[in-house]
């Protein structure tokens, strides 16, 4: 008996499960809105400054080097107490797998590596205003039914995802569900996949990653990222080239996103630029502004740009208060939002727009 307990006590103290979470909830108010121009005030459920979210992380020590490992990570709409990710229980992460040495290979709905590759470079990161605006996919890169392989040697990292359907959920549609289930006996029909190689040192750093996904056979409902892949033989591709320098306590980052998307017959390809910086006024304070532009290739008329700046005060090493400020100038047939941080926000097409946020935001 005090041998099986003995037992037990030594598998309890090889793993440890970890649960954490972030709530960021602020109050933008957005200018020109819709035909009518007008102003618009809400709480956005997306995103302040980062998304919401709860999760629970575990690790259990295997023995010689090896470790089983999982997430299970939801997004939350603290303005409504919902769920995000089109409802999704564990929308935002859900995967089990090994990992050692030689890296992890892990099995669920997991990030890409364009989000992977996005993590130091893009300095706003998917804040309500930023490139996350330009382009929803940037700050949703993420697959269902995923196969991932991630590793670190020195500061080279490496990593790869192959999915067997990239997404199962048609939430509206929206960012968080673009309906596309897959494995099915169409063997492209809605498969992803993704690939990374990053390089980091204590001043610089730099990254190169490939993510793309197939479309299926038209009669479902509208897949709103991948729009227009009516398909299995058509496909959305972004490449990004991007790095980061830190010039003493300053952080400078830059790249760009160049997309191929099939299902767009009047602007297939683009080039979304972004460039960036931090500051650390003092302990308690920073400051970070963007600059993002989305440039259609042969196609005139359509292009947008963002500039937008925020400043974080922190109140403890858990609590901060921000201020965003964005905007946006679109051209004559362009309608983008300055904010992504929910539906129903554009302007009319050629209209420029401005957005203001406060908000804070509380981890644990």
């Amino acid at each position: 008996m005090c041998a099986a307990l003995i037992t037990l006590a030594g598998v309890a103290q090889a793993q440890s499960v970890n649960i954490y979470g972030l709530i960021d909830v602020g109050v933008e108010h957005i200018s020109k809105v819709g035909a009518s121009g007008a102003n618009l005030t809400r709480v956005p459920s997306n995103t302040g400054t980062l998304p919401s979210r709860l999760g629970f992380r575990g690790n259990e020590d295997l023995g010689n080097g090896m470790n089983a490992v999982f997430t299970l990570e939801m997004g939350l709409a603290p303005d409504q107490g919902t769920l995000g990710q089109g409802g999704r229980a564990f929308g935002r992460q859900a995967f089990v797998g090994l990992s050692g040495g030689w890296g992890a290979v892990t099995l669920g709905r997991q990030y890409t590596m364009l989000y992977w590759s996005l993590m130091d470079a893009d300095i706003l990161g998917p804040s309500v205003f930023s490139a996350g605006s330009l382009d929803a996919y940037l700050p949703n890169a993420r697959h269902d039914n995923a196969l991932v392989y991630r590793g670190r040697f020195g500061g080279l990292s490496v990593g790869a995802s192959y999915s067997l359907g990239r997404d199962t959920v048609n939430a509206g549609p929206s960012p968080v569900g673009t309906n596309c289930p897959g494995e099915s006996t169409d063997t492209k029909a809605c498969r992803a996949w993704s690939a990374m190689v990053k390089y980091d040192s204590d001043s610089w750093g730099a990254a190169l990653a490939y993510d793309t996904g197939n479309g299926r056979t038209v009669g479902a409902a509208p897949d709103a990222i991948f729009g227009g892949l009516t398909s299995s033989s058509k496909s959305d591709s972004r490449l990004t080239i991007n790095g980061y320098a830190k010039l003493g306590e300053v952080k400078l980052g830059a790249g760009v996103i160049r997309r191929t998307n099939d299902g767009d017959a009047i602007k297939p390809k683009s080039d979304l630029w972004f460039v960036g910086a931090s500051y650390p006024v003092n302990t308690s304070l920073s400051a970070e502004a963007a600059y993002m532009g989305l440039r259609y290739t042969n196609v005139s008329q359509r292009d947008s740009s963002i500039l937008a700046a925020r400043l974080v005060y922190k109140l403890s090493m858990r609590t901060a208060v921000y201020g965003q400020v964005g905007a946006i100038n679109n051209d004559a047939l362009a309608a983008v939002s300055v904010s992504g941080g929910a539906p129903g926000s554009n302007p009319v097409a050629g209209a420029s727009q401005t957005g203001l946020s406060l908000g804070v935001r509380h981890s644990f």
